[in-house]
Parts: C-alpha cells; sequence; structure tokens
C-alpha cells in the first residue's frame, strides 16, 4: 500500500462548487496559485485503504495567503488538507 505524505491534515470535503472554508477562503470564490512541489497522498478520512494523490496550492485574498492540498476523491466530490 502507498504511504501517507506526513505533515498534512483534512479539512473539509464535499462537491465541487458547495460552499467551504480554508483559513477563512471559500476556495470556489477564488483563484487557485499552483506550486511547484510535489504531490502528497492522502488516505481517504472515511475509507482508509483508499489512497488518493493531491495537488499544492495558495489562495490569495485579503492579505491572506492559505497553502492548501486537493483533489478529486470521485467525480466532483472533492478533498481538501492543510499543513499539520
Amino acid at each position: 500500500m502507498t504511504e501517507v505524505t506526513l505533515g498534512w491534515k483534512h479539512v473539509a470535503m464535499g462537491f465541487e462548487g458547495e460552499p467551504g472554508s480554508l483559513g477563512g477562503l471559500n476556495p470556489w470564490q477564488l483563484k487557485w496559485h499552483s506550486l511547484a512541489e510535489p504531490q502528497i497522498t492522502v488516505a481517504h478520512p472515511s475509507y482508509t485503504q483508499e489512497r488518493h494523490l493531491m495537488w499544492i496550492y495558495e489562495l490569495h485574498a485579503e492579505g491572506t495567503i492559505v497553502k492548501f492540498a486537493a483533489g478529486e476523491f470521485s467525480n466532483g466530490f472533492w478533498g481538501f488538507y492543510v499543513p499539520a
């Protein structure tokens, strides 16, 4: 089984476009700035045997920068992680 990347914690999941918050910012209302960092591997929070790749981004708004990882668990259903 693929190892989970250490140093990240799950903070949210839901369908694309649903209201959500990452550090007080709604990721669906802002541009995601892709970072030149390697993808991380996470365990699905409900199905811990499943592994998923997440890409690293930042949100920039109102003088705030939020670093996060995101990816689809299934079609249109997203997971969000932040540095632990």
